[in-house]
């Protein structure tokens, strides 16, 4: 009985560690003064001052970030250098 339960909680923890993966959240850089689009839950402390999200993809979360008024709309380059990286 003890096997069966421990087998039960560590598949538990390892099914929602995986749940996060694919995931995209914007993230408001106070440093920068830009909105950036992470794979990781943001910690806001120090320069990131907002994290909206998770998105299941990363064009939702470009189009959120096109949404929110404190980040600045994107140039073509940097458009062009964003959709190069990811």
């Amino acid at each position: 009985m003890k096997r069966l339960i421990l087998a039960c909680s560590l598949l538990l923890a390892s099914g929602t560690m995986s749940l996060a993966d694919g995931l995209f959240w914007v993230v408001g850089n106070r440093a920068t003064g830009k909105c950036n689009i992470v794979t990781r839950n943001p910690v806001i402390d120090g320069d990131i001052w907002f994290g909206d999200g998770p998105y299941k993809s990363k064009g939702d979360a470009k189009l959120a970030r096109s949404t929110i008024r404190a980040c600045p709309v994107l140039t073509p380059d940097e458009q062009k250098a964003e959709d190069g990286a990811g």
